[in-house]
């Protein structure tokens, strides 16, 4: 689950969402990863080794997912569905690296880690 809040960039700010909604889950028996697009360009470097731009909304976040066809989300507050790069990708399981990302090592290993979990996807090149 992600959001956009650019007023607090702090660590602390997003741990005080973090446990919001994982209280919120508790009950549910499921994990859920919560991040702030506000803050990716502050620790993507050191994770990645790359630099990212700091993005202006959860919108320039979605557009930046590794593989094309996950970069699809929902408006929570209005049910808007966004999808940059369409569906039919996602629902034929074809699994091509987003051109705004042209990262081909970290496309190939979160392509092939979806895979295992979902042998029927396939990975495309180009």
């Amino acid at each position: 689950m992600f959001y956009f809040d650019d007023r607090d960039l702090s660590w602390e700010a997003e741990d005080a969402v973090i446990a919001r909604v994982q209280a919120a889950v508790a009950d549910l028996g499921v994990q859920v990863e919560v991040r702030n697009q506000a803050r990716v360009h502050l620790w993507y470097r050191e994770r990645f080794g790359d630099d990212y731009p700091q993005l202006r909304s959860s919108r320039d976040g979605i557009d930046r997912y590794l593989v094309a066809c996950t970069c699809v989300a929902i408006d929570v507050a209005d049910g808007t569905l966004y999808a940059p790069y369409g569906l039919e990708e996602l629902g034929q399981g074809v699994l091509r690296m987003n051109p705004l990302m042209p990262q081909r090592e970290m496309f190939l290993r979160k392509a092939m880690n979806y895979q295992a979990r979902w042998p029927w996807l396939r990975i495309a090149e180009g």
